[in-house]
Formats: structure tokens, sequence, C-alpha cells
């Protein structure tokens, strides 16, 4: 490895979220420290875990700690840390590069912020906590050794879109941040960050819970200035809104506040608590392959790992929180838990109280659960595809919007109580928008008897409504796939009458379709496409499709409705030989309009304009 100095530019475009985060982002210049502290708090995390998983390490754990320092007279703050430490590779890979991923997606949800709050709500989710320290500060040095090494390195910025990185002897295992304060906070007694009792406000506000003593130099020894009290391991009763707030806030870098908090406790065979938190907004990655899910685990109060997967399922990946198992082994893998029976059982009762407590939010706070479905519906109803074991409680908190209201979305409950006497079926339409399925002509003949209809337009729904068949003993039934039997449908003197033309328009159209039949659904229009019980929706086939998945070609049926002008017209001028090419015409026009009333692709757009065309020149009046 080099061991010169380096000078090294940041990425242009990391550079330019650099300059618009330090002058535009942070309103509130106090959580540079909270950053800095929870890197350190991390770096601590980290070295303890793998002192553990390796005897051998040489390193100190004897007594791990943070230290705050200030020094007024050079105006200095140092935030310094004997955790598991950085090489050389380290500082440029993670120091070096801003935002590693999602860079140019927070630059544009920067640009779109309407005020410093908004912006501020962006900064956890991308990982750019340790650049708010050049909020306060001119210049910023960096030394660290990794734990076991005898090798350091010193980085520096002045902020100014470059940075240096040279090897440093002789420091101590750990990582320490020194800020060259700006000079023009030295005379505002709200930003003078070389006040020891502004530093331990601000480190009781943000980073009381942290696990390590966070100390600061007074007297004759340094005073550690947070509680390091474990939230969880608290009883509820002693525990405010106030400190569960600012817990979540440092644990899930996030500067909402929660939309819910929820507790549990479970002794006996096996003991854990869990606090976890249900988000007011959703992460800009909660639909991204690159996302973390899962939350924080501990062994013990002993940090094991972030983001652990294995205790939450992925349709709930926007939970965030922490659980603290007293039986598992202090070194367990993440391949370890996917298997362990008593993190499979912790799982299982944290997705049911999850569940249940949403199925709570609904009735007792209406406008939280808005909330909440807003900003997770889409995720959560994965799991009606993933979590076969709680499919019914995840159907009890879903909301679809529907024909009934076009305001406010339902629930199945409320849905089943509407329902119609002699009503045996939810309904349900699919297509990609509201707009679309609401001008379907497959509603007509439900919204002609007051039939309400769930309108699903998320990708999702296409999926789920296949794989879920009942909700409290009705079944689920697309109004567009299979035979819809209403009492005012085609009889048999009307089958009769359209028995020779339905013959003939199926062989027409063999290409196209395979069974043109009379409509029980339609009332305006003069058809449409429908698909059998059994066929996948035209939506689906085209994601499927898109993901370079080979789909056999799916033929439809065509619906007439028998009291259509323009349906009668071509039964009359069938039953009396007609110009075979103009009833070919118009047949394969009938179907390109019933393509597109449901919002679907023409095979042969060109062919079907030029065929309307030719059709309305010979309808229209001849000039005198």
């Amino acid at each position: 490895m080099n061991a010169a100095a380096e000078t090294l530019e940041f990425q242009s475009e990391a550079h330019q979220l650099f300059q618009l985060m330090i002058h535009s982002v942070y309103s509130d210049k106090d959580t540079f420290l909270r950053e800095l502290v929870s890197n350190a708090a991390d770096a601590l995390d980290k070295l303890r875990l793998e002192a553990l998983r390796d005897e051998n390490l040489p390193a100190d754990v004897s007594d791990l700690h943070i230290a705050v320092e200030i020094d007024p007279e050079n105006r200095t703050l140092t935030v310094r840390d004997n955790g598991i430490g950085m090489s050389r590779a380290d500082v440029i890979a993670l120091i070096g590069t801003i935002a590693k991923s999602g860079t140019a997606e927070l630059r544009k949800r920067l640009a779109e912020a309407a005020d410093p709050a908004a912006s501020q709500a962006l900064i956890g989710r991308f990982g750019i906590g340790f650049y708010a320290s050049f909020m306060v500060a001119d210049q910023v040095t960096l030394l660290t050794r990794p734990a076991g090494s005898g090798e350091g390195t010193r980085w520096e910025s002045a902020g100014d879109g470059t940075y240096t990185v040279e090897t440093a002897e002789n420091l101590p295992q750990g990582t320490s941040v020194v800020l060259q304060l700006k000079p023009e906070d030295a005379d505002d007694g709200l930003f003078d960050y070389t006040s020891a009792p502004k530093i331990k406000q601000i480190v009781k506000k943000y980073s009381d819970f942290v696990a390590w003593p966070i100390r600061m130099a007074g007297g004759a020894e340094a005073e550690t200035v947070n509680s390091m009290k474990a939230l969880w391991a608290r009883p509820a009763g002693d525990v405010t809104a106030d400190e569960y707030n600012e817990f979540y806030q440092q644990t899930a870098h996030d500067w909402n506040t929660p939309l819910e908090t929820i507790r549990l406790q479970a002794e006996g065979t096996f003991e854990y608590q869990a606090l976890l938190f249900l988000p007011r907004q959703a992460p800009f990655d909660l639909f991204l392959r690159e996302r973390k899910r899962g939350v924080q685990l501990y062994v013990q109060r002993v940090f094991i790992m972030d983001d652990c997967a294995a205790l939450m399922p992925e349709y709930l990946r926007f939970v965030k929180g922490v659980v603290d198992a007293q039986d598992l082994p202090l070194n367990v893998s993440r391949e370890i838990l996917q298997q362990d029976r008593q993190v499979q059982l912790i799982r299982r009762r944290l997705v049911k109280k999850i569940l249940s407590t949403v199925k709570t939010m609904m009735s007792a706070d209406p406008d939280k659960y808005e909330t909440f479905w807003n900003e997770f519906g889409r995720a959560v109803k994965e799991g009606l595809l993933d979590d076969v074991e709680n499919r019914s409680a995840i159907l009890g908190i879903c909301s679809f919007a529907s024909t009934n209201d076009p305001e406010r979305p339902t629930s199945l409950s409320d849905y089943v109580a509407r329902m119609k006497e002699g009503q045996e079926h939810i309904y349900y339409l699919t297509g990609e928008s509201r707009r679309g399925v609401e001008n379907s002509p497959h509603l007509e003949a439900f919204q002609a008897k007051g039939f309400e209809v769930l309108v699903l337009t998320d990708p999702i729904d296409e999926m789920w409504v296949d794989a879920v068949r009942v909700f409290d003993d009705k079944q689920f039934r697309s109004v567009a796939r299979g035979e819809i039997a209403f009492d005012a449908g085609p009889g048999a003197e009307q089958e009769a009458e359209f028995s020779g033309l339905l013959t003939w328009l199926t062989t027409s159209l063999s290409e196209h379709v395979k069974e043109v039949r009379l409509s029980s659904r339609l009332t305006k229009s003069p058809a449409c496409v429908v698909g059998d019980t059994g066929d996948i929706t035209p939506t689906l086939e085209k994601m499927y499709r898109a993901t370079g998945r080979e789909m056999p070609q799916i033929k439809r049926i065509l619906e007439l409705n028998p009291g259509h002008p323009l349906v009668s017209g071509l039964r009359d001028a069938f039953a009396g030989k007609g110009d075979d090419q103009v009833l070919a015409e118009t047949a394969e026009l009938l179907y390109g309009l019933a393509l597109l009333a449901e919002g679907g692709e023409l095979g042969d757009p060109a062919r079907f304009t030029e065929l309307l065309a030719a059709h309305l020149q010979k309808n229209l009046p001849m000039a005198q």
C-alpha cells in the first residue's frame, strides 16, 4: 500500500451533493454531534463483537468508551472512540465517498424539499451524517488505527471538494474526529460548541441511550454524561413519549417522530425484549433492491447486528427498533439466525404484535391508520403472497379503493357489511389507474345493479388476488374474468338470434380470441374483452414479459352487448348476407374498440386506424 500522502477529489456528483447538504440542509446544527457519537458507538459495537468472535484479536477491550473533548482556546472539538478503527482503504471507501448509493435520488429529493424540516428528514436515510460536521467546522481531521494493526491513517478536508489521506504514526486504537470550529459561531451562545454545558445538553438530548459511556473532561476525572440505560429494559411507565421519540430518531436516523411505538416482553422458556416503531414516512428505498431491512439485534444488551432480516419479514421491512434476546450466543451469525428456532418464534410473535397494533389503529385512530396505509400499504400487501400463516390478519388491516366512495378507501370488513342482498362475491377489477378502471366497460352492469367493486391499481394487486381466494367466507371475483350470470342476461331467444353471428365471429377473429359470446356485464358499451376464470390478466402478462419471462399467447373472450345498435346492426347485416369484407372489417374494429375501452394495446394500430378512417369516410354525408 502506498504510504505517501494523497490529495483526492470527491466524485463530481458527490461533490455537488456535499455542497448542497452543507449549505442547505441542516437547520439544527446540534445534530452534527449526534451523528459523530452514533458513528463512534457503532465502532465500539463492532470491536466488541469482533473480540467475541476472535479471542486472539490483539485489541484492548477493557474500557471501551467515547470521549468528547473541547479546547476553547484553539476552538476545536474532538470526538474520540477506542473502537474498531479503519484502515487506509476503509477511510477512502467510507469517508472519502459521500452517499455511495442513492446520491442522485437524494439530490432530487433535496431540490424538491419545500423547507428545511423536509430537507432534514432526508439525511439519515442516505448515510451522510458525518458530513454535518462541516456545518460547524472549517476543517475536519480524522485520525484512525484499526484494532489489532499498528498502522494509522490521517484524513483531512476543508469541505472544498478535495481531501488528503496519509499514513500517521503512533495513533491509539480507534478513531478521533477533530473539528476546527467556525469562528463566527464563537459569539453565538446557541452554537458555541466549546461550551461544556452546551455539549452536555446535546449529548443528553440525542445520545443519552447510547450503551457506551460518553465522557467529558471535568475536574479530577472525566465525567460520564449519558445514562446508558437501555430504553427497552426500563418499565414502560418510566419512559416518556419524548424519550421514545429521541430513541427512535437516533436508531432509525429519522428526523420525524414515530407514528406508533410497540413494546413486547417475553419470559419463560426463552426471554426477549423488543421496542419497535412504525415510521411516519416511508424511506426512499422501500422498493429498491439494495435496501436494508430488519431491526437491530442485541444479546444481553450486547449489540450483535443492524438490520437483522431473520427477525422481520420482507413485507414489514420498514419497521424499526431493537430486539434484545437473552439466550442467543453472542457470536451468532446471520446464517444461524435463519435456522434458529428461538429466532423464528420471536419473529412470529413480533409479526402478530405489529399486525394487531395496526388493526387496533384502524378503529382507534383512523387518521393515523390512513397515514400508515398510504405510506406502507403497498409493502404490507406483499405479505398476502409471502406470509400464508398471517394472511387473514393482513387482509384484516388492508384498505382498498372502491366504487362506493371515490374519496375514501374501504376495509374488506366494511365492504362485506355493505354487500347487496343476494350478492355472493367480493368483486374487484385490476388496472393501471383508478380512472382507467372506473371507465372500464366491465363495470357497467355492476354499477347498474349497485354492486360495489374494489378498484385495485397497485402492481402487487395483480398477484395477490389470484393467491387469496376468500375473505370472511366470501370469494374474490374479478369482474373481467369468467361469466357473470345476472338476471337480466341474454335469454335463450337472444342466444338463438345471435348464434350464427357468434359462430362466424369466433372463426373470423380466431387469431385474437378463443370465443365470442353474448354478455351479461354490458349496459352501454358494444363489446368488451374478458378472460377465462383461470387466465392471468393482461397487465400481469405484461409485467412478466417486462422481466424477460417467456409467456404463451393467451387468447381471451370477446363479449357482445346484444342491446347495442352496433351489435344488433352487425347481426342484421350478417343475416342479410352483407358484404363479407365489410363484415370482417367491422368485426375487427369491434374487437379493437373493446381492447381500447379496457386500456389494452392494439396488435396493429396502423391497420386499425386505416380501417376506422375508411369506415368513417363511408358514413360521412356527401357534399352537395
